[in-house]
């Protein structure tokens, strides 16, 4: 049993600085080539502890370190971070979540907040682009040691725009500080400033991490020596590797030759490990066909390339675990358990589709908490059965594809083109939700008018007097809509439950109308009535509601006007007929 480094996953909005930042920590130490060397593993940079207590000694540190390191996991967005799973949750024992200290909480960093929530990973904000603050003068050094040499505007243009962060953080459920006033962080966030261009706060960053780790997470740091376990981060094709895996190691130990059990969208691959690469330093790359090392075994917690003879089907966030000395078809069925996404799907709803397991489960989790009901969900691409799926549904509002971070087939594409299916995409979760809810509430409007259309509602108009501009064949005369909305093809009904014609158009000046609205007054030509004989001026009159319309409009959603109409258009009928309407 020993002590494994922490795996770090690096979050944040775009342009924040994350690239700069974990740039900032490779270069660091990439130009001493001393002990303390970062060691760049596949997806991943490895701090050693001889660095760590470097840093931490400048800042008078007198932690007991019993941890090897940490590994920051170099992954190319914060949607990543659900991707990254292993048993028992998220693969990454910690985060930090980059933030541009002037600009704030962006969609992005929102989401990852929502993420590391949900996930129950413990996190630090790095309060990024210090220098851009008015005044700062940044400098590669502790922020702790700087802070003290800034003017004072510049000070309290730092803490409002800290105060912002914590304000923020407050609206999401999180308490937070700037980490140096934080005295339990399992209760607190702990807000580090930092300028990762500059390098300042990079040490106050990691000591706030080591100091996390080892008081949070120590005892499930512990890993044995057996069977590896790992998850793959991306599937890359090399040249002269063929295809490959980038994984991260976060059990046991994976070796040469080792057999092992890898997850896919399918059934689970039973292979040997062929060879496993790691990336040479950087000034000995020469030829693209020499970028890597082979190694005899790599152990958790590490970055590593895994070259196998199968790897067919293999996506992100798929497991690897080594077989050992144990039943393989125990491991296969764990694998197998492992690859499926832990999604509950009902009798209806939508088709959900994202690039990995982690993923999906994301999306099916912000779907659960907008009530939208789940039809089916799977890994991949869309392809022309989940069309053809979308297809099969009844439902108007359901016959949608929501695609987190992935592509639409050719094949699919064209079927798209002559079907009546919506697909959604986007990699960001809570806009591919908010997307499909404004277009479920315009979708709902356009049924309803539809069904409004279909059904005749309840209508009140008065015939203006001085406005019959002629009195047969038809009969047209100015009306003022009392209630509801008029269209043509409609019969009309007077208060003594006799038909009054049927309105043939709608006319406003020298326009033709296909409805005319409450409060408005327009020019009606009504058939099979004369003037002064079925109607009057100042008359009014109500549309003729057939019974099977009446009982219809019991289902749909009328204005208080339209109820008040059809109770006194449900009087009238109701005289020769008592159940009309009923």
């Amino acid at each position: 049993m020993r002590i494994r480094q922490p795996i770090v996953s690096v979050l944040g909005h775009v342009d924040h600085g994350k690239t700069t930042f974990l740039d900032k920590i490779r270069g660091t130490t990439v130009q001493e080539r001393e002990a303390g060397a970062i060691t760049q593993h596949i997806g991943a940079t490895e701090i050693p502890l001889e660095a760590l207590k470097e840093a931490c000694s400048e800042l008078g540190c007198n932690i007991e370190f019993s941890l090897p390191g940490l590994l920051f996991i170099d992954t190319p967005g914060h949607h990543s971070f659900i991707n990254l799973r292993s048993r028992g949750g998220s693969l990454a024992d910690l985060a930090v979540l980059v933030v541009d200290i002037n600009e704030g909480f962006m969609p992005q960093s929102l989401e990852s907040l929502d993420i590391l929530k949900r996930e129950k990973t413990p996190f630090v904000v790095a309060a990024n682009k210090l220098d851009k603050i008015p005044g700062w003068r940044s400098e590669n050094r502790p922020f702790i040691k700087n802070v003290h040499e800034q003017s004072q505007d510049a000070q309290d243009r730092m803490t409002d725009a800290l105060y912002e962060l914590i304000g923020d953080l407050y609206d999401k459920g999180f308490s937070s500080d700037r980490y140096d006033k934080v005295s339990d962080f399992s209760k607190n966030i702990g807000i580090v400033p930092m300028s990762a261009l500059k390098g300042e706060g990079i040490e106050d960053l990691l000591m706030t991490l080591i100091g996390l780790a080892q008081t949070y997470l120590e005892d499930e740091l512990e890993v044995e020596e057996g069977p590896g376990e790992a998850t793959v981060l991306e599937v890359k094709e090399e040249l002269g590797l063929g295809t490959t895996l980038d994984t991260i190691v976060h059990e046991g130990v994976i070796k040469m030759d080792d057999e092992v059990i890898i997850g896919t969208k399918g059934k689970p691959i039973h292979t040997k490990i062929k060879s496993l690469m790691r990336p040479k330093p950087m000034d000995e790359i020469r030829d693209p066909s020499e970028r890597f090392e082979e190694v005899e075994e790599v152990g958790a917690a590490a970055g590593i390339k895994i070259v196998t003879p199968e790897c067919e089907g293999v996506l992100a966030g798929a497991p690897i675990i080594g077989v050992g000395d144990r039943n393989v078809e125990d491991i296969i069925d764990t694998v197998r358990e492992e690859s499926q996404a832990d999604i509950e799907t009902q009798g209806e709803g939508v088709i959900i589709k994202a690039d990995a397991i982690g993923s999906l489960e994301g999306l099916a989790y912000e779907l659960e908490e907008a009530e939208i009901p789940l039809l089916m969900a799977s890994v991949g691409d869309i392809s022309k059965k989940d069309i053809s799926d979308a297809v099969a549904i009844d439902e108007p509002l359901y016959k949608v594809i929501l695609a987190f971070n992935v592509d639409v087939l050719p094949d699919a594409e064209e079927k798209l083109k002559e079907v009546d299916v919506k697909v959604f995409q986007n990699d960001v979760v809570y806009r591919l939700v908010e997307e499909y809810e404004e277009w479920r509430d315009e979708k709902e409007r356009e049924l309803e008018e539809k069904k409004r259309e279909k059904v005749v509602h309840p209508v009140k108009i008065r015939i203006l007097e001085d406005h019959v501009f002629r009195m047969s064949k038809p009969a047209v005369v100015g009306v003022r809509v009392l209630a509801g909305t008029l269209r043509p093809d409609r019969k009309l009904l007077k208060k003594d439950g006799k038909t009054a014609g049927r309105v043939v158009s709608i006319r406003s000046g020298e326009r033709s109308l296909d409805k005319a609205e409450q409060g408005d007054e327009v020019a009606v030509a009504i058939s099979g009535v004369t003037v002064g004989r079925q109607i009057e001026e100042r008359e009014e009159l109500y549309l003729d509601i057939p019974d099977g319309d009446a009982s219809k409009l019991r289902d749909l959603e009328l204005t208080y006007d339209e109820e008040r109409i059809l109770d006194e258009i449900k009087e009238i009928k109701q005289k020769e007929d008592p159940f009309w309407g009923l």
